[in-house]
């Protein structure tokens, strides 16, 4: 190992409550996909690191030692580590960058967004102290029943790498905050900012094994908390043939499993909005975090009177985006996350040219950046329907625009489709707009804008883009079981058996 090497900032596992090497004292290199260098060292971490993650996890879930706190103690907790982060916002952001590649600012806005996260679900753990159990009359006086809700046990959480700690933080705080505990295993592509996670976890206080991290890679460390005997629920982002692998493992434990996979979300644009505002969201549709979006709507359908003056602008507008390393000023495009990514979405845009749909703009490497994984905005127009681009996730600035003549036409496109996560309208005609929203097959839909997201909303998909929801109050009712109790009146005999009769 270089000097070079050596002297990198390191990050360590934190399992039951102190931070460790990993057992078999592996690492890995964090990759700055702006330069193509190594600037941090991470710890890997295999099956005996996450067996016991899973069990730390398994004892502080049993002792009732976090399930036992009441949700306005736990609250307190959760508020801590928002604080905690917005404290080291500015520091992570950085981090982010580095490690991902995004530009600055949408960084401090998803450092920022995790923060409210906590607060948020802090604020619905409080609430669920002043819940009452639901009661039930069925319909026999001598029965009283009541329907009670319990900390659903130990979360696996598997998060990937478009939104390392943003996706991450979207599991672990509802979980903490309905007294869950968890073992997160962040994307090997992005850690870093998980490792400070972690930190700033430590620092607020909770009991040890609560909150668990162990990095590494998706067969040595993802795969093992897939298939622990120990979890009770797996969480995972990412793609569709992982979130298959991690299902099958789910169902040979009968545990229960939230997935959140792909996309190619359409966004329907009628000639008779403006046409400044639908190139505006269709950029961000696609081009905001380097179109590594799930829901990116990266197949945008326009009405065929606005299609060729659409197609123009949105040319114009994609060719002034400002592309450069993410802690540049004023960029808005930073580089594809790894040479990995990077080379599949090159091989996407040669199939996209081979398939004969029209290249508009974009498709290489930018002038005056020889080195990081640096991409034009990429636009393809006219593309045949059975095109692998048109019809399969890229992951990344790569927009594919057809036109199309009626609504009925429109929707029909839109929906054939595998995936169901997200979709977008834009016309004046608001009517029309609710009416299209009620048929897209979609788990989210927006109305005259593209990507908005709020916590308080939930998140997820249909289809094959996922099971389960995440975000909002749903987001928190999905780390609770539901329990029946049923008491019989101690005045009463039921007399099936013995003397007495019914």
């Amino acid at each position: 190992m270089s000097e070079k090497v050596r002297a990198m900032h390191r990050t360590q596992l934190y399992i039951d409550g102190a931070f460790a090497d990993a057992e078999a004292g592996g690492t890995f290199l964090a990759i700055d996909p702006a330069t193509e260098q190594a600037f941090a060292e991470v710890a890997a971490g295999q099956g005996a690191d996450i067996d016991r993650a899973v069990r730390a996890a398994r004892r502080a879930f049993d002792s009732g030692a976090w399930s036992g706190l009441s949700g306005t103690v736990r609250a307190g907790h959760l508020r801590r580590i928002a604080q905690g982060l917005r404290d080291r916002l500015a520091e992570i952001a950085a981090l982010e960058v580095r490690d991902n590649g995004k530009p600055l600012p949408e960084a401090e806005w998803d450092v920022g967004d995790a923060a409210f996260t906590f607060d948020y679900y802090a604020g619905l753990a409080e609430a669920e102290d002043s819940r009452p159990d639901e009661e039930v009359d069925v319909g026999d006086a001598r029965f009283l029943a009541s329907i009670a809700r319990e900390p659903l046990g130990v979360v696996g959480a598997i998060t990937p790498w478009n939104y390392p700690l943003l996706m991450a933080v979207w599991k672990v705080a509802p979980a903490l905050a309905a007294g869950c505990t968890i073992v997160l295993k962040p994307s090997e592509i992005c850690s870093l900012s998980c490792a400070t996670l972690a930190q700033i976890i430590h620092a607020a206080g909770l009991p040890p094994g609560v909150f668990n991290l162990v990095t590494g890679t998706g067969p040595e460390a993802g795969q093992p908390l897939a298939d622990h005997p120990l979890c009770d629920k797996i969480a995972f982002t990412g793609s569709v043939a992982t979130g298959r692998k991690v299902m099958m493992a789910a169902a040979a434990g009968i545990r229960t499993v939230a997935l959140e996979l792909g996309g190619k979300s359409p966004f329907l644009v009628f000639a008779d909005c403006d046409i400044e505002k639908a190139v505006e969201w269709i950029l961000f549709g696609i081009f905001w975090n380097k179109g590594e979006v799930c829901s990116a709507t990266s197949r945008v359908l326009v009405e065929r009177s606005l299609y060729p003056r659409l197609l123009a602008r949105l040319k114009e507008a994609a060719e002034a985006i400002p592309i450069g390393a993410g802690l540049e000023p004023g960029v808005k495009l930073g580089p594809i996350v790894s040479r990995g990514q990077y080379e599949k979405i090159l091989a996407a845009i040669a199939s996209g040219k081979a398939s004969g749909a029209r290249l508009v703009s974009g498709g290489e490497r930018p002038a005056g950046r020889p080195t990081g994984y640096f991409l034009q905005p990429t636009i393809f127009a006219d593309v045949p329907v059975e095109a692998s681009i048109w019809r399969e996730e890229i992951f990344g600035p790569v927009v594919c625009v057809n036109p199309f003549d009626t609504e009925e036409e429109a929707l029909a496109l839109a929906n054939d489709s595998a995936f169901g996560l997200a979709g977008a309208v834009m016309s004046d005609d608001l009517e029309r707009c609710e009416r299209v929203a009620r048929r897209l097959r979609a788990g989210i839909v927006w109305i005259n804008c593209s990507q908005p997201t709020f916590v308080q909303l939930p998140w997820g998909g249909t289809k094959t883009s996922g099971i389960g929801r995440e975000l909002g109050r749903a987001g928190f009712e999905a780390y609770f079981e539901t329990k029946q109790i049923t008491r019989f009146d101690p005045a009463e005999s039921w007399g099936w058996y013995l003397a007495g009769g019914q």
